[in-house]
């Protein structure tokens, strides 16, 4: 009998150890939980200030008195513009119109790079 009550006792004292071990785990991990759920508060809070202070940054109104302070801008004058017929004429075609392959033909009339260290096969 004596046997079977230290065994209910060594069995009662492990239990009792068993559920302190698992309170003092559910204890530090809600403490993490809370410490985590500050952290998230925290950042909510920083994201929010660094958004108010962007739109504050990218007000219309403030970058046009930058802009105006800083950069020596004057409005466009309708003479700065030359008429059409001023235009120069525009470049021959080095490609003819109708090829099938306008970049091969670019490449087969470019001139060889003489600076290169890689000899060039012939072209094909």
């Amino acid at each position: 009998m004596r046997l079977l009550h230290l065994l209910v006792i060594a069995a009662l004292v492990a239990a009792a150890s068993y559920v302190y071990h698992i309170k003092f785990d559910s204890t530090q991990r809600a403490e993490r939980v809370a410490k985590l759920r500050g952290e998230i508060r925290r950042e909510r809070e920083s994201i929010a200030a660094l958004r108010a202070e962007w739109a504050k940054l990218e007000n219309p109104a403030r970058l046009q008195g930058l802009a105006v302070r800083h950069l020596s801008l004057k409005p466009i004058d309708p003479a700065q513009f030359d008429p059409l017929d001023k235009l120069p004429e525009r470049p021959p075609s080095l490609v003819p119109p109708d090829a099938a392959d306008p970049i091969g033909a670019l490449i087969d009339i470019s001139e060889p790079d003489l600076t290169s260290s890689i000899p060039t096969g012939p072209k094909r």
